[in-house]
């Protein structure tokens, strides 16, 4: 009786392995993105409105979109790219300090398309902006956030 009992166990677990192997999800490799042709102008009035908080208090902000051109060679959509760098005043003060993910791209197609990017940066600090260090990446998959 011992010996049947032990074989069950096996066939529970060798079943349990199959089913789990067959059905699980596609391994989802990250891509990395190009960005390149970076620019920024103010925000359109409508989008414009806004204030930052740090330590719980507010100060006025100015709103700006970052554009640029968005290179995808991996032959498929990629969905969910962050992107990130690192942007300056014009007196070389981080404008996001330690914080280097900026935001994300829903959607980036095989090939080259326009993105952007909106930020809100503190009044108090001086333009022109300086962008560097932009890239991106992403998954060719819906990643659960």
């Amino acid at each position: 009786m011992r010996f049947r009992g032990g074989l069950a166990t096996i066939a529970v677990s060798c079943l349990f392995w199959l089913v789990s192997w067959v059905f699980a999800p596609a391994a989802l490799a990250l891509i990395q993105i190009q960005l390149s042709d970076l620019s920024y102008h103010e925000c359109p009035p409508e989008l414009a409105e806004g204030t930052v908080s740090s330590g719980g208090s507010s100060s006025a902000a100015n709103c700006f979109l970052v554009t640029g051109k968005a290179e995808n060679n991996s032959g498929k959509m990629v969905v969910n790219a962050d992107i990130f760098g690192r942007i300056y005043d014009a007196n070389n003060n981080s404008i996001m300090e330690n914080r280097t993910r900026l935001g994300s791209i829903d959607v980036v197609p095989p090939g080259v398309s326009d993105f952007e990017l909106r930020i809100t940066v503190p009044a108090n600090q001086s333009t022109p902006l300086k962008l560097e260090q932009f890239k991106a990446s992403g998954f060719t998959g819906k990643v659960r956030r």
